[in-house]
């Protein structure tokens, strides 16, 4: 069996279901701390923490509230599976094969996550967080470490997104790139990604390993 492929998966909005919460969140600090952007929440999917306050809270004072506020709403979050992703994970995780996590989240989130989903950080090799890079997405950087960590080729992997700024990164990084639905429409991901599907039910560990080795054959 050939096990050179390998597995990248972005975290929110593909295998656990935040995103909404997010929004919610960032709705509230947006409103609490105007950043002069009327739709805050929906321009930084997919964005490190750093870069969101480099690019919208300049003033350090505020900056400083804010992460205060954002850490106390998510400490609130409850985290659950998105449909299939659960499974998947398993699947690979019971195989050859590797997988890591690339999450623009840092480590405090991080940390909140082990709380509610115990299980999680086990499933992956390795975990790239937004404390690991200095480029955001759409930046390759995070899938390209992700790749290097789990010894696999960039055109042997395969990048799970649900972001706009999350598909160009997989897209960058010349991996082949399953665009999840749902956060964004998939019209909006269907020119960064490879196919585009609605959930992690819809797609198999066979299949998949079947589109790269179709994929590197052409």
């Amino acid at each position: 069996m050939n096990n050179n492929i390998g597995f990248l998966f972005d975290l929110d909005g593909v295998l656990i279901d935040s995103e909404s919460e997010y929004s919610k969140i960032w709705a509230q600090v947006n409103k609490e701390y105007p950043s002069g952007i009327p739709s805050l929440e929906v321009i930084i999917k997919g964005c490190t923490l750093d870069k969101i306050l480099d690019d919208h809270y300049p003033d350090m004072e505020i900056r400083s509230k804010v992460i205060a506020r954002l850490y106390e709403l998510e400490k609130l979050m409850k985290y659950n599976y998105l449909p299939g992703a659960e499974k998947l994970l398993k699947s690979i995780k019971n195989s050859p094969y590797k997988m890591a996590l690339v999450t623009s989240s840092n480590d405090v989130k991080m940390a909140h996550l082990d709380e509610e989903l115990p299980e999680l950080r086990g499933m992956f090799d390795f975990i790239v967080t937004a404390d690991l890079i200095t480029k955001s997405k759409p930046d390759p950087e995070g899938y390209l470490l992700g790749a290097a960590k789990i010894d696999k080729e960039k055109k042997n992997c395969i990048v799970f997104e649900d972001s706009l700024q999350g598909v160009k990164a997989g897209q960058n990084s010349g991996a082949y790139v399953v665009g999840i639905a749902g956060t964004l429409s998939a019209d909006v991901l269907a020119p960064y990604a490879d196919i585009v599907i609605q959930s992690l039910n819809e797609i198999s560990l066979d299949e998949l390993i079947n589109i790269v080795r179709n994929r590197n054959e052409q």
